[in-house]
């Protein structure tokens, strides 16, 4: 199935935010940020991009996708191979497991935490203890979907980003295959682009169809929805 973004609001976004994870729980948005002496975790107020809480990561670790589950918050780390889990209201690293290869992007679907790698593997993950439980391998018309970068869990599947396009794939978790491609070109102006780097952010508002999207440094937040191209 072919999609596309329909705009409902645009709203700011921290242009100096090197967007790696993004995820609303309730009213707050949680977005965590990459580059090497860059790296956060924050709580932010999503109508005005302002900052309520930021956590820094200790240099050189590459901040990368963050998910909520329960009263913890997991923060991956790019080739570090370290899973930082934190407390959801300060923020504080309470403590940290390892892993092997790199991370890339990170949801929760409820049950288990869903981790991507850049490569066409999906991994899922105990939410307490972050071992491994399973993976699946994506793909499109039978052909793997590399590339995948930060994630969100919804009860229809996982959205993710596939890293240096304008493309959204949604992955039926159990068998692995794409049920549908949204394509997000051309979200922001010519203008807002200077500076820009690619789309990666992707945060469902619950209880709706619509999701926050962003990108690595975008001085704009978009609320879509999700349309079928017909």
């Amino acid at each position: 199935m072919k999609m596309r973004a329909e705009v409902l609001e645009v709203l700011p976004h921290d242009p100096k935010a090197f967007t790696q994870g993004l995820e609303l729980d309730g009213d707050k948005l949680y977005e965590g940020t990459g580059l090497e002496g860059q790296s956060s975790v924050r709580t932010v107020d999503p109508r005005t991009a302002r900052v309520e809480r930021k956590v820094d990561l200790p240099s050189p670790m590459f901040g990368e996708g963050v998910t909520v589950a329960g009263s913890t918050i997991w923060q991956l780390t790019w080739k570090d191979g370290v899973a930082i889990q934190r407390d959801k209201q300060t923020l504080a690293e309470v403590g940290r497991v390892q892993y092997s290869g790199e991370g890339w992007g990170l949801c929760h679907d409820g049950q288990r935490l869903v981790m991507s790698d850049g490569t066409d593997k999906l991994t899922f993950r105990d939410p307490t203890s972050f071992a491994q439980v399973g993976e699946v391998l994506v793909r499109s018309a039978g052909q793997p979907v590399t590339q995948l970068n930060e994630l969100e869990c919804t009860p229809g599947g996982v959205y993710a980003n596939v890293w240096q396009t304008d493309t959204v794939v949604r992955i039926d978790p159990a068998s692995g295959a794409v049920t549908a491609t949204v394509d997000l070109a051309g979200l922001l102006s010519q203008e807002d682009r200077a500076g820009a780097d690619v789309l990666n952010g992707i945060a469902a508002v619950r209880g709706t169809d619509e999701f926050l999207v962003t990108g690595k440094l975008w001085p704009k937040m978009f609320r879509v929805k999700f349309v079928t191209v017909s």
